[in-house]
């Protein structure tokens, strides 16, 4: 018997990759994102090798799972590729603590960040 399948969320020239737990704030995140959504794997890929942004590793990793994704789940081509999405979202945020002056506390935050990624295989024109 079993399950019945899903429906699949994507289309079918799409293909995507997830990131959990990635510690930064999603704000920061964001601002990597940013700068890949719209423009092809490639250019995506030479954008974040030269980030001075700490984050930029992570969404590389992203970006080039979904890549492969794309190639051998989906067969599509990679040289057509282009960055559709990519989405920063909130994960958690653990609360610590440090001792200030008169018995006070200071409050450090210290968050998590989820990142999404969805590539898709643009059409020709003719």
């Amino acid at each position: 018997m079993g399950k019945k399948s899903k429906p699949r969320r994507l289309a079918d020239n799409e293909a995507s990759a997830f990131a959990k737990m990635i510690r930064i704030s999603p704000q920061k995140l964001n601002l990597v994102a940013r700068t890949i959504r719209g423009k092809r794997c490639e250019e995506a890929l030479h954008e974040l090798a030269f980030s001075k942004r700490r984050v930029a590793r992570d969404v590389k990793r992203v970006l080039e799972s979904a890549i492969a994704n794309a190639e051998n789940n989906q067969q599509l081509d990679v040289d057509k590729l282009i960055v559709a999405e990519a989405t920063a979202g909130r994960q958690f945020v653990m609360k610590r603590w440090r001792p200030r002056a008169r018995g006070r506390m200071g409050r450090i935050f210290k968050p998590f960040s989820n990142l999404t990624i969805v590539v898709r295989e643009r059409e020709e024109a003719a």
